[in-house]
């Protein structure tokens, strides 16, 4: 089973996981203001808690209690001993590929994605997403080049200070000739179909209640049929259309607005409130897709290190204005693969309805629900998560979707 390790970054203005929500006010003309005027307040203090933008009437509902224990978690991929469930994603047998990777000149092994009981790293093992770099420690970055924590005399590339605990000598070592290109636009699921589930419901979604609703947290591809977009590339007015895929890096930096438009091209359309619920909830309306206890690292639900905060490489809020910016869904131990948490399954068989993703619904006055995967707690807990401090015109790094159907 899969235990995430978390990234711990050693800096005064390192905040909760569950005190932040990524929120920026693009739809008032990205001042930095919610929809009711509130400034996202944050705080130099390792004991601050930050609270966000998005509050609902301004409370914060800490749910069940305190911040998470990273220590706890023990859930989350797939385990290939398991049996193939139906709906189950399954990864299947990578092609022939690298038998190792190296990260900061430690070799680590390449492994299905669903076999890493550590932090799987992509795109060092062939083309396959499903085949993943598994690392055994825990991952740094700087400028989003992926790195280890080593002293420096072993370093085999630049050492860079402030961004691990320990003594002095214990720095970030990456490759700066890896680091992520806020310009580029990689499109990683090139390749990737939708499978057919159920015979009721078009190719990738699975029956919740009297509707279909997609299995896995939407990608996108182009409209016209030429390709796959980015899920780190806002789609603007380009035509592009929804699918629902298994391993997959899911499409953030999207509207509602958008979002809406791809499921129609997809001849779906976005959820409504209810519609979510119920496929998140079940017919016993749990708090958690899985149950109604949470279980840290059951769901891609908190990561320790707020993306914006290890990218740019500090604490200051002017990073919050900046979270349109490609490589924050790009950095280790962040967003994960569609399916990758096997234990984040709803009773109707829909993967990360909470974590990973804020997912929009149709609701006209601007709803994301499930948070993502900087936090599950602020607005709610799990399937409770709802934000509604945003137009539908609003988009960020952490802004996803999925679509719902009729029953055939």
């Amino acid at each position: 089973m899969h235990r995430w390790l978390f990234i711990v970054t050693l800096c005064a203005g390192c905040v909760p996981s569950e005190a932040l929500d990524g929120g920026r006010a693009q739809d008032s003309g990205e001042d930095g203001l919610g929809a009711d005027g509130g400034v996202e307040r944050l705080d130099a203090s390792m004991d601050a808690q930050v609270f966000d933008i998005g509050v609902d009437a301004g409370t914060v509902d800490w749910g069940d209690g305190g911040p998470l224990d990273a220590g706890a978690a023990d859930a989350g991929q797939l385990d290939a001993s398991a049996p193939d469930d139906a709906g189950r994603p399954d990864a299947g047998t990578p092609d022939a590929g690298p038998q190792t990777c190296d990260v900061a000149g430690v070799n680590f092994s390449c492994e299905p994605v669903q076999q890493c009981s550590g932090v799987p790293l992509f795109g060092r093992c062939g083309p396959q997403l499903s085949n993943i770099c598994c690392l055994d420690q825990d991952p740094c970055s700087v400028d989003g080049a992926p790195g280890l924590c080593l002293d420096v005399a072993i370093c085999p590339g630049t050492s860079t200070p402030g961004r691990c605990p320990g003594p002095a000598q214990i720095q970030c070592c990456t490759d700066p000739q890896e680091a992520c290109d806020p310009t580029a636009a990689p499109t990683p699921n090139a390749g990737l179909v939708e499978t057919p589930i159920d015979p009721r419901c078009p190719d990738g979604m699975v029956v919740a209640g009297s509707a279909c609703i997609d299995q896995f947290e939407a990608s996108l591809v182009r409209a016209d049929g030429t390709g796959s977009w980015s899920p780190y590339l806002n789609p603007g007015s380009t035509a592009v259309r929804a699918v629902s895929l298994a391993y997959a890096v899911p499409q953030a930096y999207i509207s509602g607005q958008q979002a809406e438009q791809a499921c129609n091209l997809a001849g779906k359309r976005l959820c409504t409130d209810a519609e979510w619920l119920a496929a998140c909830q079940g017919p016993g309306a749990l708090t958690y897709p899985y149950g109604s206890t949470r279980q840290p690292g059951r769901c891609n639900d908190a990561r320790g290190t707020h993306p914006a905060y290890e990218y740019f490489g500090t604490t200051d809020s002017s990073v919050f204005n900046m979270l349109d910016n490609r490589c924050l869904n790009q950095l280790p131990a962040g967003l994960a693969l569609t399916g990758q948490y096997a234990g984040c399954e709803s009773p109707a068989g829909a993967f990360d309805m909470m974590g990973n993703l804020h997912e929009w619904t149709s609701a006209p006055q601007g709803t994301f629900r499930g948070g993502f995967y900087v936090d599950t707690r602020i607005n709610g807990n799990g399937c409770q998560y709802r934000t509604t401090a945003h137009g539908r015109s609003y988009w960020d790094y952490s802004t996803g979707f999925r679509c719902c159907a009729a029953l055939r």
